[in-house]
C-alpha cells in the first residue's frame, strides 16, 4: 500500500491519474449525451465508443493512421508549451506543411528519384511549417505580441494563402476541388503495415488499412524531442526561458532567441505532420475550402491530455485517433451531428487534464498534511523535498527549475535567491542548478 501511495505521489503518478480521471469524465458526460438523443441505445452506443476503434485489425490500423498527425500537432503544441509558449497556430503550419510537401513532389516528379523526391518533400513541408511559426515567434520576441493573437491570425492568412497559391501555381485538381495527387514515387513505404491491420470480409476479399511508415516516424520524433527537452542544455534552456524569461536572462540565457526557436521547432513539427498526410499514399490533398484544418486544433487536446510530455503525447494522440475511429463506427446507430458532439466532448473534457492534475495534487497533499500534522499546529510548505522540479508544474522533469514556483519562497528573502539563483547565476541549492529550495528555506 506504501509502495502504492508513493508511485500515486511521484510526478508521473500524478500526471497519469489525472489524464485517466479526464478521459472517464468524458465518457461519463458523452454518455448522458446518448441517453439524451437515444436512450434505447445508449448502452449500445458506448460499447461502440468504447470497443470500436479495436473490432478488427483494419480498425487498429485506421487508429494508427488518424493517430499519425495529431501527435505531431500535439506535439508541436506541447514542445511550445513546455518552453511557455501556446501554440495555437498548429493548423494554419500544418497546412502549410502539406502545401510545401505537395508543391515539392508535383514539381520535382520529373527532376528528382524516387528517394530523393520523398526526403525533399518532407523537409519542405518541415520548412513550410517553420517559416509559418517563425513569424509569431518573431512577433512575440521582438515586440511581445501574444502568440495566441498572431498565431490565430497566421492560421488565416495561411489558409487564404494556400488556397490562392494552389490556383495560381497550377495544383488543384479541378474534378474534386482540391490539390493534384502526389506522384507514386514520392509517397511514403507502406513497410508491410497496411496488409498487417487488415481484414478479410465474408466474400473472400481483403480490405487494407491506410497505415504506413508515418506512424512510426512520428513515434520517433517524439522520443528524440524527450531526450531533447530533457536530458540536453538546449531543451533545459528552452524550458528556462518559458518557466521565468527574467530569471532566464538574468542566467545569461537569451530568451529573445529561445521564443523564436521554440516556434520555429514547434511550427516544423506541425509541417511535418502535414507532410506525413500527402505523402501518405492515401491519396489525400489540400481542399479548397474556406475551413481551417482540424488535425491542428485537434493537437490541442492532445498535448494537454500528455501534459505536455512527448511521451504522453504519443499515447494521448493514440486515445484521441481511438476515440475517433470509433465515432465513425457509431454513425452506423446515431446521427453524425450527435456523434461528432460525444468526441468533441470526450476530447474537450481530456483537455481539463492539467485542472485535474492541480486537483489530485491538491487533495493528495492536504491528506498528507493532515496524517503529519494532525493538531493542524506545524505549518510548513506545499513542497516536497526540494528538486520538485517543473515536472510538477506540468512543465518539465525533476530536478529543474525550482522546487517550488518562486512565490514559496520567505517573504523576507529575494524571491530569485530562494528558487536557486544567485548572484553568480543558476546557483546550486537543493543540488540542482535553477532552483530546488528546500523546505523553509
Amino acid at each position: 500500500m506504501r509502495k502504492l501511495r508513493h508511485i500515486l505521489l511521484s510526478a508521473g503518478g500524478m500526471n497519469a491519474l489525472s489524464s485517466v480521471l479526464a478521459v472517464v469524465l468524458g465518457l461519463f458526460a458523452g454518455f448522458i449525451i446518448l441517453l439524451i438523443s437515444n436512450p434505447s441505445q445508449a448502452v449500445y452506443g458506448f460499447v461502440t465508443i468504447l470497443t470500436g476503434g479495436a473490432l478488427s485489425m483494419r480498425s487498429l490500423g485506421q487508429v494508427l493512421t488518424l493517430a499519425t498527425p495529431i501527435i505531431l500537432t500535439g506535439l508541436s503544441v506541447g514542445f511550445a508549451g513546455k518552453t511557455g509558449l501556446f501554440n495555437i497556430g498548429a493548423t494554419g503550419q500544418f497546412t502549410f506543411g502539406m502545401f510545401g510537401s505537395i508543391l515539392t513532389a508535383v514539381k520535382l516528379a520529373t527532376v528528382l528519384p524516387g528517394p530523393l523526391l520523398l526526403i525533399s518533400a518532407l523537409l519542405a513541408g518541415v520548412l513550410a511549417g517553420a517559416l509559418w511559426g517563425l513569424i509569431p515567434g518573431m512577433l512575440k520576441a521582438l515586440r511581445n505580441v501574444h502568440e495566441v493573437i498572431s498565431c490565430i491570425m497566421m492560421n488565416y492568412i495561411g489558409m487564404y494563402l494556400v488556397n490562392f497559391l494552389i490556383r495560381e501555381w497550377g495544383l488543384n485538381d479541378t474534378t474534386r476541388n482540391s490539390t493534384l495527387r502526389v506522384p507514386g514515387n514520392s509517397e511514403l513505404p507502406k513497410l508491410g503495415l497496411d496488409t498487417f491491420f487488415s481484414e478479410s470480409t465474408s466474400r473472400g476479399h481483403v480490405l487494407t488499412s491506410s497505415v504506413g511508415s508515418g506512424i512510426l516516424i512520428a513515434i520517433l520524433v517524439c522520443i528524440i524531442f524527450y531526450i531533447v527537452l530533457e536530458k540536453t542544455k538546449f531543451g533545459y534552456e528552452l524550458k528556462a526561458c518559458g518557466f521565468n524569461h527574467e530569471a532566464a536572462r538574468y542566467a545569461g540565457i537569451n530568451e529573445k532567441k529561445g521564443v523564436m526557436l521554440s516556434m520555429v521547432i514547434a511550427g516544423g513539427l506541425a509541417g511535418l505532420g502535414g507532410a506525413l498526410v500527402a505523402l501518405s499514399g492515401t491519396g489525400r490533398g489540400i481542399d479548397i475550402v474556406d475551413m481551417l484544418a482540424a488535425e491542428g486544433f485537434q493537437g490541442i487536446p492532445v498535448a494537454l491530455l500528455g501534459l505536455f510530455n512527448p511521451i504522453g503525447i504519443i499515447f494521448s494522440g493514440f486515445l484521441i485517433a481511438y476515440f475517433k475511429e470509433s465515432g465513425f463506427i457509431l454513425q452506423l446507430t446515431y446521427p453524425r451531428e450527435i456523434v461528432d458532439i460525444i468526441v468533441a466532448v470526450i476530447i474537450y473534457f481530456s483537455a481539463l487534464a492539467l485542472l485535474l492534475k492541480g486537483l489530485v495534487q491538491f487533495v493528495f497533499r492536504e491528506r498528507k498534511r493532515k496524517r503529519d500534522d494532525p493538531g493542524g499546529d506545524n505549518h510548513t510548505n506545499d513542497a516536497d523535498s526540494g528538486g520538485a522540479g517543473l515536472g510538477d508544474t506540468g512543465l518539465g522533469g525533476t530536478g529543474g527549475l525550482g522546487g517550488t514556483v518562486l512565490d514559496n519562497a520567505d517573504s523576507d528573502n529575494d524571491g530569485l535567491s530562494n528558487a536557486g539563483i544567485t548572484e553568480t547565476g543558476f546557483g546550486d541549492a537543493g543540488s540542482s542548478t535553477l532552483g530546488g529550495a528546500e523546505n523553509g528555506s
